[in-house]
């Protein structure tokens, strides 16, 4: 997925950005790997966080692969533009940041958890970037539903920073944490897309740095 190539590295000002729609843009109605609804109401219980962390077809993937995950979906996030399109996040003119949707039973797998997912399945150095892909859409992100979960992913970016350093890293790490606000679904075709193409194009590449266990609850 290589439509970032070339595009904005600069976040689009509110004057700048596209006007987008008032509608939703259609998607899939259910997960295609385990069949859940893509969209609430959710069980009970379930908790949501949301990642950007590059292309969303592989890091969705990385996600829905973990134990405790009731669903996960592709879409965007931290932008201006509402209800916006593909084309029109790539365009680097709508602010938003590729991300997965993630809900999960926190009594099988923790935020921590995830966290360590996430950092191990990137590069959070890159800044408007994920490897080849370069764009705004592809920087690195942390999108909180709460102060816990704040929280956590502030101890978690302190603690991966400090792995990167004895690593021998140099670069610092550049994941923005921000409330979650808005989550727009993606177009059906991107979720799962993985799934339904084995051999699609996934960008993602660690640091080979292990998250370290237990670093925090």
């Amino acid at each position: 997925m290589l439509f970032g190539l070339g595009k904005k590295l600069t976040l689009p000002t509110v004057a700048d950005a596209l006007a987008g729609r008032s509608s939703a843009i259609p998607t899939a109605s259910h997960h295609f790997v385990n069949g859940n609804a893509l969209k609430p109401p959710f069980p009970e219980g379930m908790e949501t966080a949301v990642f950007g962390l590059g292309c969303f077809w592989g890091a969705e993937r990385r996600f829905w692969q973990q134990k405790g995950i009731y669903v996960t979906a592709v879409g965007y996030a931290a932008g201006l533009t509402p209800n916006p399109t593909y084309e029109e996040v790539c365009s680097g003119m709508t602010g938003h940041n590729e991300v997965v949707l993630v809900v999960y039973d926190p009594q099988a797998i923790s935020y921590a958890d995830l966290l360590k997912v996430f950092w191990e399945s990137h590069n959070p150095t890159q800044g408007m970037q994920q490897g080849n892909d370069k764009g705004t859409q592809y920087r690195s992100g942390i999108y909180v539903y709460n102060e816990t979960q704040r929280k956590l992913a502030e101890e978690s970016r302190e603690v991966y920073q400090e792995a990167l350093k004895a690593s021998g890293m140099k670069q610092g790490i550049t994941t923005e944490i921000r409330d979650a606000g808005e989550f727009y679904y993606a177009e059906g075709y991107h979720q799962q897309y993985l799934a339904k193409n084995p051999g699609g194009y996934c960008g993602l590449g660690g640091t080979n740095v292990c998250y370290p266990a237990g670093a925090i609850a």
